[in-house]
């Protein structure tokens, strides 16, 4: 069955299906016999001679006694026709498979320094098993991430990333909403934790840097919450040394206050944020031009299956439509 998948209205061009008829012609001399080899009816190749004979303005097969032979135009083509053949059908091949084992390149990851310490070491541990040859190289998210994922200098982006617009596709791995990560000793919060105003008379360490501060901070400004900050700093670095030995609390995104309070020996409490932040999601994003590469596809699925949550799987990657942000 002709399934045009030549491009109509320009004679120039000749599909890989119309090439490898001509060829098959010239060989077998039969129409018959080129159709079996091509898995397609009589009427079918007949009706595809058809269109070569127009394209090329040429009879090129002539039936005689001898069977369907090649007019000298034919004769000047097949040459042609078959140094071709190889080159199209490696331009039509799937693209090459990514094989983590034996795989040797670099993947760079844009994300934030919370993610240094949730993400990475699992995914680390991960690649190291399964993808030897494969390194990773930890990138800031900053107003560059957009062209580095489009230029291919980043392969990936993963965070909370609202400043990406049309051209990228983005899937969510997990929800965040807040907590307060406080020492475990703290004189005035129990097991219980703490309420609003208890919230307000203690005294806090801020992260400053990031679109989650940003969040944070609209919301105790939306709800006239004010705090006490004695301390402010640029990441989460430092943040388990100095609230393991002070009586300063931390609001932040219960994915890194968790992880650092299992990590702190029981050094570390989190307890539910009094104040209403509203949540968030961290996703994965990509810019559309590696959306069908094998290589960034193998990425991608590897963070979905370590960090994605079962019921946000089955969801589909949604790419952004024009002149839309997110």
């Amino acid at each position: 069955m002709d399934n045009g998948d030549d491009i109509e209205g320009d004679a120039s061009l000749l599909s890989i299906r119309l090439l490898r008829l001509f060829d098959l012609l010239y060989s077998t001399n039969s129409v018959t016999r080129a159709g079996e080899a091509m898995g397609q009816s009589q009427p079918t190749v007949s009706n595809w001679l058809a269109r070569l004979r127009r394209q090329l303005d040429d009879e090129l097969f002539v039936r005689t006694t001898t069977g369907m032979q090649p007019t000298p135009r034919a004769q000047q083509l097949i040459v042609r026709v078959r140094e071709a053949l190889p080159a199209l059908r490696r331009v039509a091949a799937p693209a090459e498979a990514f094989d983590p084992a034996v795989a040797t390149r670099r993947f760079r990851i844009c994300m934030t320094d919370a993610s240094h310490i949730t993400l990475l070491p699992r995914l680390l541990v991960h690649v190291r098993a399964v993808a030897p040859g494969v390194r990773l190289e930890a990138a800031r998210i900053d107003e560059q991430t957009a062209q580095a994922l489009q230029s291919g200098e980043a392969d990936l982006a993963i965070g909370l990333v609202p400043q990406l617009e049309s051209g990228f596709y983005q899937q969510v791995l997990y929800p965040q909403d807040w907590v307060c990560l406080v020492n475990a000793r703290h004189p005035r919060i129990g097991i219980k934790g703490l309420d609003l105003r208890e919230y307000k008379a203690e005294a806090h360490v801020g992260i400053v840097g990031g679109t989650g501060a940003l969040l944070l901070e609209a919301a105790l400004q939306r709800q006239k919450v004010a705090r006490r900050v004695l301390l402010e700093l640029p990441g989460f670095l430092g943040l388990a040394a100095v609230v393991s030995t002070t009586d300063l609390i931390a609001t932040v995104p219960r994915h890194i206050g968790e992880t650092l309070a299992n990590s702190s020996g029981g050094a570390l409490k989190v307890h539910d944020c009094p104040v209403r932040v509203p949540p968030f999601t961290v996703k994965q994003h990509w810019h559309a031009r590696y959306h069908q590469d094998p290589a960034s596809r193998w990425l991608r699925a590897l963070c979905e299956e370590l960090f994605a949550p079962k019921a946000l799987k089955a969801r589909p990657r949604n790419r952004l439509p024009e002149g839309h942000a997110f």
